[in-house]
């Protein structure tokens, strides 16, 4: 089968497109048939190994695929040996049954986006109807979900982002003002997208001064949730007490300790579905890129160059 394998850690570069054997169910697993392939931000960390959780070589990346059971079924599926390949294994316990209304690529914007949206907007940010929200990254793959659903639970929406085009997206998306990535005075720019206020809620996963100004912006019992560093610069440290003066909160969020709970996320995949076939949301499917240029979707997606879900065709 054809598949992307790395014998040793760096950039998109270590990316090779190869023949690799079929894997071969054992135990519970399955052979899942894969038909779509996703792409997400942590995919390039973890080629780098610089992910949450170590990475062992040699590896096939990714995880998020959709496919085809071996009884026919149409699935969306966290791959248990990679998911850059034709073939992958699979728990049948842990798939997810698929609409026929649910396209490839809205499923794939589900299975870590959209969940990731839900979850820090919901459950670890507490979202309330009149809140002003902030959504860095607000044409990616899990901001442009979250600005659709921050609107649909009455948020204030405030996007940021850089270019033109992701500035169009993000207003079309719902997003009531839209500020430019690149403000050397961020801070000051939020305040005033929210009216001269401070704001109640940031969705955070740029890290460095994108972190520090944003904290600098918000509001008394104002939330700030972390769910990643796309720039690879550490905010500055932050003293605990440093929080206690304006009662803010600062949670970190990692979609793994959610995918644990199967009751939870049934619930929150039922929802979001729902949500699609009935028009409310709008994932965004940016490109599909063949399997064999998972290189170049990688050295896209790093320089900023995608918006919304961005695919792999195993086919091509």
């Amino acid at each position: 089968m054809k598949a992307i394998y790395i014998t040793e850690f760096g950039g998109p570069e270590v990316m090779k497109y190869v023949d690799l054997p079929e894997p071969v169910a054992t135990g519970s697993q399955v052979v899942l048939d894969v038909s779509a392939i996703g792409i997400n931000y942590a995919d390039t960390h973890q080629v780098e190994n610089s992910y949450l959780s170590s990475q062992k070589l040699p590896l096939i990346p990714g995880m998020e695929v959709v496919g085809k059971m071996p009884d026919g079924t149409r699935v969306l599926a966290l791959a248990s040996t990679g998911g850059y390949c034709e073939k992958t294994l699979v728990n049948p316990k842990t798939v997810i049954p698929l609409p026929e209304a649910v396209s490839d690529g809205a499923a794939l914007s589900m299975m870590v986006q959209g969940t990731t949206a839900y979850m820090i907007l919901k459950t670890m940010g507490h979202v309330k109807a009149g809140e002003s929200v902030v959504v860095h990254a607000g044409a990616g793959g899990v901001g442009s979900i979250a600005i659709q659903l921050a609107k649909l639970w009455g948020a204030y929406v405030i996007a940021v982002t850089s270019s033109e085009e992701k500035k169009k997206l993000c207003k079309e998306l719902g997003a009531d003002v839209v500020v430019d990535a690149g403000e050397a005075d961020l801070k000051a720019a939020l305040i005033a997208a929210n009216n001269g206020k401070p704001v109640d809620l940031v969705l955070e996963m740029v890290g460095g001064t994108t972190f520090d100004q944003s904290l600098e912006a918000l509001a008394p019992f104002g939330r700030i949730i972390f769910y990643g560093m796309a720039s690879r610069k550490p905010p500055k440290a932050l003293q605990p007490g440093a929080l206690m003066t304006k009662s803010q909160t600062l949670s970190g969020f990692w979609l793994v300790n959610a995918l644990a709970n199967k009751e939870l996320m049934a619930e929150v995949f039922m929802d979001l579905f729902g949500m699609i076939i009935s028009g409310k949301l709008k994932p965004i499917v940016g490109a599909t890129y063949p399997l064999s240029e998972a290189a170049n979707a990688h050295r896209d997606m790093l320089a900023r160059k995608t918006v919304g879900k961005i695919v792999l065709d195993p086919t091509k």
